[in-house]
Parts: structure tokens; C-alpha cells; sequence
């Protein structure tokens, strides 16, 4: 069973979607027959799943299936400027019997706020910041592909640059990535998916590794020559050659590390913040802001330690407010104790909705959060469920969802409102409460 159970994983991220589904479908019936057993499904959630239309492991079959592996109950979708994968994840999570949320995360220019020449939640660049759509109704993915299509567009331009950047900072070492080839082969971009700076990384660092080898001769190369500093941890992980997360653990490196040498400003591929708000509110979901707060040490592996917003934490919540975004989405793993409870508190203050996922794009990963078990944050176990009864109820019209006039007035009380949205959840997947 357990050569069954192999073959079956390698087919999740077939090429064919109807392959990887079929694919899942037999696995569920091997659970159902009692032949493969499944961990019993806690009370932990997860809506930040990244999967290989952005960039991933995972196909959003294959996301589905890690999902049950570690027992969730619920999963959501969240690439980068696409959503191309989420009728996919739907239908995986229909066979899996977990409930679906999907959503997009893109950035957003704050550079006409109060934000404006601020580090906000992005490592890379001042004034643009990581928002996420929560909640889309189904038949709202289209219209949400036709908006981000452009922006996809106006990024290749800039990885095609970025690209040219690093191939002439390597060129002496006769080192160099064919942007169709090497970069865009790896990703999901003729599907719809984009092309992130992860996949530039990502075959850069399948390239050092062809030409370099891996262990000591790459670490040297590393800090000799690309004068990049690594950490014992780090360090570590690239001297065991067989290490199978090889390749992933190189990219964390190079994101944290080499990026700011070839990286190049988003311009135009990023939507203004305002724009933003008004095409979430249009199609009728949740825009969130993706808060990250200081960086001690990266839970990813791929942020430097550094500070973000937590300075000025009380101004940002005052533009979030102003610019009419009333949710937060957070990752209890990310940061300390003292960091969430300020956010919390804000966000009570501020009467936002308060979401949580964890953000999943590396086999390192859990899919599980344990904080979430935490009496602390169990309050975000109850938002996952309004989130999926919001989305149910806005498909069938959108002044039926969480935030339309129509709700509000009905359930002035956010915490009466996410109870009434919680139980439609937990009924629609027969849940008890």
C-alpha cells in the first residue's frame, strides 16, 4: 500500500487537472475502504495556502490532499495575482470533505497614503504592501482573473529585467538563466499562474547547484563570491547534500539575501490600494491587510530580520480604516505573543475581522498552526468558518455577504455577525457546533 500511496502522491501534481483530481478521487476511495487511514480532522484552519500557480510544491489537488494529511478540517486558496487554481481546489475539497475558502494576494501601491515612503509588510520595496481577497464568490473568478491579468502581464516585463540583472552580475562565472527555460518552464504562467520572484530564485538556485555542486564547494562559493552571509542554521541545512529540501532551503537563502542585488521596483503590475478596496467591495468579498510585524527570526526561511510595521502600527490601522479595509489576516506562528495582542487589540478597536493563515509555499512547512489551539486565538477557528458561510452566501448574491449594507444593519455586532456566518458554514459542511 505504501508504493500505492507513492504513485498516487507523484500523480497529484500531474500535469492534467483532471489527472490530479481523478488522482485524489482514487485516494479517497482507498480511505473510505479503510485501506489508507487519515489522522482525525481537528479544529485547526488554514486560508494561506500557496500552490503552483503562484508558487509551490503543490498543485491545488495536492494542497487539498497535505490538507487532510495533517487533519484540517478547512483550507483556502491564496496565489499571488491569480486565482487560476481555485475551481481546482473547490472540487479537490468537495472530494476530500473539507470545507474551501479562495482567495488572491497582490500588492498593493500605498504610495498616495499616509504610508507613503514607508516599509510596510514588503521586504523588497517601500509604499507597496501584501494585501489578500478573502471570501471571492465563485462566480466572481473570472472577473478576478480579467483583473489581474494585466498586472501579470506588466510583471513579466519586469522578471524578463531581473532576469538580465542577475545573468550579468553572474556572468563571470559563466552562470546564466534562460528566462523561458529555465524560469517560466517551472511555472504555471501558460495556465493562467504567475511568475514570481521565487521562481527566478528557484531556478537560479537550480542553476548554482548544476554548476556548483552542493555541501561545502556551494557555501563557499556563496560567501566568497555572491558575498552573501549565512546563518549556522542555514549553513547547516546546504552542507547535508542529501538534504531533500535542498533546492528550497537555497532559495530561502537567496530571497533573504542576493535579492536586493538584482531586484528591480514594481511599478505599474501593482494596483492602487484604493482600487483595490473598491473591486474587493465590487465583486463582493473581504480585503484584508496582511500584517507581518518586526522579523526576530523568519518562520519561512526567507525574510532577513529587520523591522516592518510595527512602529507605526496605530497609523496603519488609521488608514486601513479610513481607506474602508475592515479586516486583518495574521500568522500566530510569525511573531511573539506581545505583537499579537497589540494587533488584536486593534483590530477589536477597529471592529476589522480577524483572519488567520499560514503561508504556505515550501515542503518545510506545516500546514498546521498550533497556536491556533491556543485559547488566545481560537477566535480565529470561528472566523475561518464565517469566512466559508460569508463565501457561500455571496455567491448566491453578494449584498448577502459578510460586509454588504444589508448584514451590517442586520448584525451591527461583528461578533453576532461572524456567529450567524459561522453556523451557515458549519451547517453547509454538516459540521456540529
Amino acid at each position: 500500500m505504501a508504493q500505492v500511496v507513492f504513485e498516487l502522491e507523484k500523480d497529484l501534481n500531474h500535469e492534467n487537472k483532471e489527472r490530479r483530481l481523478e488522482t485524489l478521487s482514487k485516494f479517497f476511495e482507498l480511505v473510505r475502504q479503510g485501506k489508507i487511514v487519515l489522522p482525525p480532522k481537528n479544529s485547526v484552519t488554514n486560508n494561506h495556502i500557496h500552490t503552483f500557480f503562484s508558487f509551490s510544491p503543490y498543485s491545488p489537488s495536492k494542497a487539498i490532499y497535505m490538507a487532510a494529511k495533517s487533519g484540517l478540517p478547512t483550507a483556502g486558496i491564496m496565489d499571488h495575482d491569480t486565482i487560476a487554481g481555485s475551481i481546482e481546489f473547490i472540487c479537490a475539497g468537495k472530494i476530500a470533505g473539507i470545507a474551501t475558502t479562495i482567495g488572491v494576494e497582490c500588492r498593493a501601491d500605498f504610495s498616495k497614503t499616509l504610508l507613503s515612503n514607508k516599509k510596510i509588510n514588503n521586504p523588497d520595496q517601500h509604499s507597496i504592501a501584501y494585501v489578500a481577497i478573502h471570501g471571492i464568490p465563485h462566480n466572481k473568478i473570472e472577473t478576478v482573473m480579467n483583473f489581474f491579468k494585466p498586472y501579470i502581464e506588466r510583471r513579466m516585463k519586469r522578471n524578463r529585467l531581473m532576469v538580465e540583472n542577475i545573468n550579468n552580475l553572474l556572468s563571470k562565472y559563466e552562470i546564466a538563466l534562460d528566462f523561458e527555460k529555465d524560469v517560466v518552464s517551472i511555472s504555471k504562467y501558460k495556465e493562467g499562474g504567475t511568475v514570481t520572484e521565487r521562481h527566478i530564485l528557484f531556478a537560479l538556485a537550480k542553476k548554482l547547484i548544476e554548476r556548483v555542486g552542493k555541501g561545502k564547494k556551494l557555501i563557499n562559493f556563496l560567501k566568497d563570491e555572491l558575498k552573501i552571509e549565512i546563518s549556522k542554521k542555514v549553513e547547516g541545512l546546504l552542507s547535508d547534500e542529501q538534504n531533500p529540501f535542498y533546492e528550497y532551503d537555497l532559495l530561502g537563502l537567496l530571497k533573504s539575501d542576493f535579492t536586493p542585488k538584482f531586484y528591480i521596483n514594481a511599478t505599474d503590475e501593482c494596483p492602487d490600494i484604493k482600487d483595490v478596496v473598491e473591486f474587493s467591495k465590487d465583486i463582493g468579498a473581504i480585503l484584508a491587510y496582511a500584517y507581518l510585524g518586526d522579523v526576530i527570526e523568519s518562520v519561512t526561511g526567507d525574510k532577513r530580520s529587520e523591522k516592518f510595521e510595527d512602529d507605526y502600527l496605530e497609523l496603519l490601522f488609521e488608514v486601513l480604516n479610513e481607506l474602508g479595509i475592515k479586516a486583518v489576516t495574521y500568522m500566530p506562528s510569525r511573531n511573539t505573543l506581545t505583537q499579537l495582542k497589540r494587533v488584536k487589540y486593534l483590530c477589536d478597536r477597529y471592529n476589522f475581522l480577524q483572519i488567520s493563515g499560514e503561508d504556505i509555499n515550501s515542503p518545510r512547512q506545516s500546514f498546521i498552526c498550533g497556536a491556533l489551539k491556543q485559547d488566545e486565538f481560537k477566535h480565529l477557528i470561528d472566523t475561518t468558518w464565517a469566512l466559508i458561510g460569508h463565501e457561500i452566501m455571496a455567491t448566491e448574491d453578494k449584498e448577502l455577504g459578510f460586509f454588504s449594507d444589508k448584514m451590517q444593519e442586520k448584525f451591527p455586532d461583528l461578533n453576532d455577525r461572524i456567529e450567524y456566518f459561522k453556523n451557515i458554514g458549519l451547517k453547509m459542511w454538516s459540521i456540529p457546533d
